[in-house]
């Protein structure tokens, strides 16, 4: 199994590398609308994103829009040490500057270290996705351990291209899957 996951991995990144500026743009926005949109969303006051790495789905948009609905936005901060996720509150993008791996994570003086079971909503990113929720991460395992810990009505949703969604994802015990999933064709769940 563990030579199909490495291998989808490779797979899906290299297709979703392919992708133009302007068709990551177009989906991004596509999928961020159909979010927004979401009772899910409307209710959350405070959201956990990604900030997108690597022609993910696009997620500064997400951002802008929901520091101005006055919602409280983390971003993760990765203890590669510790081999965990800190939620850190934001006040708006430039409290970001390239952190681990080079994804962007708050400036030493903007880190502000939240409570994760303040948290509503995470939008969680990933490699590939089946249509019953499961994930295909990146292979550190820092988001299924982190989303296990969260409060149970925390609403989990991962935000993708249609060119991710497979048919198995080589799910492990151990991974968790999302409540929904988003792409610029279809919410699943």
């Amino acid at each position: 199994m563990q030579e199909a996951k490495k291998q989808l991995r490779k797979e899906i990144i290299e297709a979703r590398l392919e992708l133009s500026p302007e068709e990551v743009t177009a989906k991004s926005e596509k999928i961020i609308r159909k979010l927004v949109s979401l009772p899910v969303y409307r209710q959350a006051g405070t959201i956990m994103t990604y900030v997108a790495f690597n022609n993910e789905v696009e997620t500064r948009g997400l951002i802008k829009h929901s520091l101005a609905e006055g919602k409280k936005v983390y971003v993760p901060v990765t203890r590669t040490k510790e081999k965990r996720l800190v939620p850190a509150e934001i006040f708006g993008l430039e409290d970001l500057v390239p952190g681990t791996w080079g994804i962007l994570e708050p400036k030493p003086e903007c880190l502000r270290p939240r409570d994760p079971r303040d948290i509503d909503l995470v939008v969680v990113p990933g490699v590939a996705f089946d249509k019953e929720g499961n994930r295909l991460g990146y292979g550190g395992g820092y988001y299924d351990r982190f989303l296990s810990k969260l409060r149970g009505d925390c609403c989990f949703v991962a935000l993708c291209y249609q060119l991710q969604i497979r048919d198995d994802v080589y799910t492990e015990v151990h991974d968790q899957p999302v409540h929904m999933v988003i792409t610029e064709e279809q919410v699943i769940g």
